[in-house]
């Protein structure tokens, strides 16, 4: 098929297999910091008890899960919120400088960012938010009715714009890039599957339905969460609704 060898993609496979001559190269990339901070945000903590999460069963939660594209209009609970951002990107453990988390990460290194569009979520305005992994809370980034703006940039999906709140995941691609070179660019795309996953089965455990997306304008929601494009980008959301 040489139209498909001639694509991005695969070049891009190509270039970045692993094979016993290409070990021990190494790009000169500078790392970046392990994590991001909003310092002048407001910081909204998250509930660290997670009571209405239920007790359910794992096999049966991976029996269930579906991708669900209608929501009610009922709100989630702030309760519920937190649960699904630990549930993503929580700290389980520290082992010397890094943090371990839910989700597994190459390196530990963990290059993705969560951004959560709030809609309907009680004890919560709606708006733009950041999740501050370590201290476990919201960083507001813009107050406001956002969801009909993401739906627009993620190709006009109607049932975004219904969902109770959406996780948009980015990319810091220097966190993994600097360890792993152009290799790294794989493990960010696996990470950010994880960390999906772990958010999907949580929905899942909390009787709340969900929805990922990978269809989106990148630029249009890049400028939307004010990220470059370059060091930081946006590249899957997941639509959560009740």
């Amino acid at each position: 098929m040489p139209d498909m060898k001639r694509s991005l993609a695969y070049l891009c496979l190509k270039e970045t297999k692993l094979s016993r001559s290409r070990l021990g190269q190494r790009l000169e990339i500078e790392p970046a910091p392990q994590f991001k901070r909003y310092a002048v945000a407001e910081k909204i903590p998250l509930p660290r008890e997670f009571s209405d999460a239920g007790e359910p069963n794992l096999w049966e939660l991976l029996q269930s899960r579906r991708s669900r594209r209608t929501y009610s209009q009922e709100p989630i609970s702030l309760h519920q919120l937190a649960a699904l951002c630990w549930a993503a990107q929580g700290i389980t453990a520290k082992a010397g400088e890094y943090y371990l988390r839910t989700a597994p990460s190459a390196g530990a290194l963990y290059p993705i960012e969560t951004y959560i569009a709030a809609n309907r979520v009680d004890g919560l305005p709606k708006g733009l938010f950041h999740f501050d992994v370590t201290g476990f809370q919201l960083e507001c980034l813009a107050k406001g009715d956002f969801i009909q703006q993401v739906a627009e940039i993620s190709l006009g999906q109607g049932f975004i714009k219904k969902a109770s709140t959406i996780f948009i995941f980015s990319a810091i691609h220097r966190r993994t890039m600097a360890k792993y070179g152009n290799r790294g660019l794989r493990y960010i795309f696996m990470d950010v599957g994880h960390i999906a996953q772990n958010l999907l089965l949580a929905a899942e455990a909390l009787k709340l339905k969900a929805c990922p997306v990978a269809a989106l304008f990148d630029d249009e929601m890049n400028d939307l969460l004010d990220l470059d494009g370059e060091e930081e980008t946006a590249i899957y959301l997941v639509a959560i609704g009740t």
